[in-house]
């Protein structure tokens, strides 16, 4: 998997030297950092979890979707592009728009995915503007890229939203369709440097939901020694199947029962006795 991922970046290198596949920019966001950001969805992601909520975010290519659009009282399915070049220009143009909300509330930007670290030259070049710009960074990552790539960008960027699945590497492959140990080494490569961290879990029925999967996962963020701000869980929702459709892309399967309360909460306490600030969601 090495070998293919580093196919995969040179590929991505070669194409977005000047410019980075997007599919989204979105103002005003609240759960992507802290304050008030605009968060920048990066198109390409090597892992295809199957409880993805944003599809559309997988495939390294433009694609066309089939939205529902009303029109003279109907409704008409119309076919769009998802997927755009940017250059880093064009990017900051919209960013700096919103400088007052970010100076205002303590927010940002946080690039996000798919999976930003597939295209770093354009993502390094996006943080450092930003910087330059006195603009927050946070850079939403599943941590599989390669060593190198991660170092670099964590060592530029504010905040790293870290997504951590599970510590089991059959599980890991089983459900995102790639194994965790290159992941959980970049988790580890943080120790005693590197940017603030929160790490972002989704709780995912018959997949990761028991304690003693949060208690793995606790355990793999204390060695790892990183500068970890808070633990957030994300309870898993079924929002977005319906894209996997207008996508032509195969709906994946639906995670039960749903996680209740009380169970959330025995999960929440495994990490606060561990003296993490835990928060529910993003």
């Amino acid at each position: 998997m090495r070998n293919g991922l580093n196919l995969s970046l040179q590929c991505f290198q070669k194409k977005v030297k000047v410019q980075g596949l997007l599919f989204d920019i979105r103002r005003y966001s609240v759960h992507d950092g802290p304050g008030i950001r605009t968060t920048v969805f990066f198109k390409g992601c090597p892992l295809n979890c199957l409880w993805c909520h944003n599809p559309e975010g997988i495939s390294g290519e433009p694609q066309t979707i089939r939205r529902k659009r009303p029109l003279n009282g109907d409704q008409a399915v119309v076919e769009e592009t998802v997927g755009k070049y940017f250059t880093s220009r064009e990017v900051m143009n919209q960013l700096k728009r919103d400088l007052l909300f970010f100076e205002e509330s303590g927010g940002g930007v946080t690039f996000s995915g798919g999976e930003p670290l597939q295209q770093p030259e354009f993502l390094k070049e996006m943080v450092v503007l930003c910087r330059e710009a006195g603009i927050h960074t946070a850079v939403d990552t599943s941590g599989y890229a390669l060593e190198e790539v991660f170092r670099e960008v964590a060592g530029l960027t504010d905040m790293l939203l870290f997504d951590l699945k599970t510590t089991d590497n059959k599980v890991h492959e089983a459900y995102t369709g790639i194994g965790n140990a290159l992941i959980l080494k970049n988790l580890q490569s943080l120790k005693g440097k590197g940017p603030e961290v929160v790490v972002r879990i989704p709780v995912i029925p018959g997949v990761n939901h028991r304690p003693e999967d949060m208690q793995a996962i606790r355990k793999a963020i204390q060695d790892s020694g990183a500068r970890i701000e808070a633990i957030n869980l994300l309870p898993y929702h079924r929002l977005g199947r319906k894209k996997y459709e207008a996508l032509g892309m195969q709906e994946p399967p639906a995670f039960g029962p749903e996680i209740t309360s009380d169970q959330i909460k025995t999960l929440m306490k495994i990490f606060e006795k561990a003296g993490f600030e835990t928060k529910l969601g993003g």
